[in-house]
């Protein structure tokens, strides 16, 4: 994947401090690249994550992490969101997408991230969605990202008339404990990493959500002692 060019040597990460985009992050550096990490501050309930994320790009390596700022609140929709909407838990699950969707974030959050990548010259996004152990969202699934590479390149200069842009998915058919191992494999301390979406303020996770029931099975699957500092 990686080139001797510079332009090619350098990728944009969606980067969300989770286990995931951490994982994704590893795999991104082991590949060669320059890494420049983009999170998001969205007004979400878990916004502790973003602690996770600058305390993780001090220990990888990082050329450049930027935290964009949206109020994805104003629209609400979501659980993460919105704090009238409960963020559900064990026994709540239903074949339904669940509430805690975001409406049209993945599409917000890449469409920044291309932004970036064209002012770099990266040609390069990496995003951590899986397609396999994961809440059903519908911008998690390989079509979409096969629909937004092809929107990217008609909507931009670069793409135009210079490379195309590769939006880069490298956990979309992996399980969670696939996953995992494969961090493990590259070094990852999963235990500085924050999947909650209601962890505490000091970043200790519920241990009852959506998102803390995958990642807790996860480790169960994959073998391999789970770091996390539940409640």
């Amino acid at each position: 994947m990686s080139s001797n060019n510079s332009s090619n040597n350098k990728a944009v990460v969606l980067f969300s401090g989770g286990l995931d985009s951490t994982t994704v992050l590893a795999h991104v550096k082991a590949a060669g690249f320059q890494c420049y990490a983009m999170s998001f501050d969205y007004s979400q309930r878990h916004s502790v994550e973003l602690t996770a994320a600058k305390r993780l790009v001090k220990s990888m390596d990082v050329v450049e992490h930027k935290i964009i700022k949206l109020d994805l609140s104003q629209i609400g929709g979501s659980a993460l969101t919105d704090p009238e909407i409960d963020v559900p838990v064990v026994g709540d699950e239903s074949a339904q997408i669940p509430v805690t969707y975001v409406p049209a974030r993945n599409t917000i959050f890449l469409s920044i991230a291309l932004g970036w990548a064209e002012v770099l010259g990266a040609n390069h996004i990496f995003v951590g969605v899986n397609a396999v152990d994961y809440s059903g969202y519908p911008d998690c699934r390989p079509e979409y990202i096969s629909a937004f590479e092809t929107m990217a390149n008609l909507a931009t200069k670069v793409g135009v008339e210079q490379h195309s842009i590769v939006i880069e998915t490298p956990l979309i058919s992996l399980t969670k404990a696939q996953i995992i191992l494969k961090g493990a494999a590259l070094g990852v301390d999963y235990s500085q990493t924050i999947s909650c979406y209601q962890a505490d303020p000091k970043g200790k996770a519920c241990g009852i959500c959506d998102s803390c029931q995958l990642r807790k099975q996860g480790f169960l699957d994959a073998g391999v002692k789970d770091p996390t500092d539940y409640q």
